[in-house]
């Protein structure tokens, strides 16, 4: 495919069959503020090496698929005004417009496929947002998870969803959904929704031999790796539903929809739990990518 680059690291560890972590760029360009965003891009690459893997940072630039960026270039990318958030619908658009493009959960699982990478590590999944019953706004994200065979280990889905029609959604369609050392399906920022994690398993080799024989028997799609966030990282749930309330409240009074939802959110959530929300999300992610680490290792 002439529109993928992949980067001369990823190509030599994908060849020789070690493990490769793909991660996405809208955590860069529409997740966090600069320079927090370059800083935490960097240290999940760090994590991932830590753990004897390769990361494959994934974007758009130029014409390209990129994966594996250099420093420059996430440092360009991270800097850049205007940068699509690309998801399936608007993939190809951005390759043949030229314009810059970060990858969410969708366009990563479709990228890191194209590549051959089967791991994927971030901070949380979309998912079926509140409301979606008059809105019909349900992420990309799950049909991706449906149809795309690529892992994905996260903290769950963003809790400024509806988490129980997010479950719900994601059985209907196939979707593997792990607890890794959970009964508990994890609320992002916090350990617990409240609600059972359908699967439960305790070690990482465990998830890779369920991930190969899912795809052995030839049943599509990939899985979520739900990885609960440190104890001494999280913001209870009780703690952080009334900033949740008040932020998705504001969304909808300033009429904000569609792909400007989630960052709008985050960004507000910031303001309001005066950065304890953007801690807890850079440590949640990073501890993301050391179980991908682990997962992409066993399955090299």
């Amino acid at each position: 495919m002439h529109a993928l680059r992949i980067a001369e690291e990823v190509k030599d560890a994908l060849a020789e069959c070690r493990g490769v972590v793909a991660l996405e760029t809208t955590i860069v360009t529409h997740g966090m503020p600069y320079p927090e965003n370059v800083a935490t891009a960097r240290s999940l690459e760090r994590e991932i090496r830590a753990g004897g893997a390769v990361p494959a940072t994934i974007a758009v630039m130029e014409g390209e698929i990129r994966v594996g960026l250099a420093e420059d270039e996430l440092e360009r990318l991270a800097t850049t005004k205007k940068v699509l958030k690309l998801s399936r619908n608007d993939l190809a658009y951005a390759l043949a417009t030229r314009q810059a493009g970060a990858t969410t959960v969708a366009a990563t699982m479709i990228c890191a496929h194209l590549a051959g990478i089967r791991v994927f590590a971030t901070g949380g999944i979309g998912g079926v947002h509140r409301g979606a019953e008059s809105s019909f706004d349900i992420s990309a994200d799950l049909e991706e998870l449906a149809r795309t065979p690529v892992a994905v280990v996260c903290a769950g889905a963003k809790a400024l969803l509806d988490l129980a029609k997010t479950l719900e959604y994601l059985e209907t369609r196939g979707v593997p959904v792990v607890g890794y050392g959970t009964d508990e399906f994890p609320a992002f920022w916090s350990r617990s929704s409240g609600l059972g994690a359908p699967l439960r398993m305790d070690s990482a080799a465990e998830i890779a031999r369920m991930l190969e024989m899912k795809w052995a028997l030839g049943l599509t799609g990939g899985a979520v790796i739900a990885n609960p966030v440190g104890a001494g990282d999280e913001i209870p749930a009780g703690e952080i539903a009334g900033f949740i309330e008040q932020a998705v409240r504001e969304a909808a009074a300033r009429g904000i929809g569609g792909k400007a939802v989630t960052p709008f959110i985050l960004a507000r959530m910031g303001e309001l739990t005066v950065g304890r929300s953007l801690r807890t999300n850079i440590a949640l992610v990073q501890a993301n990518a050391r179980l991908a680490a682990a997962v992409a290792g066993e399955l090299g």
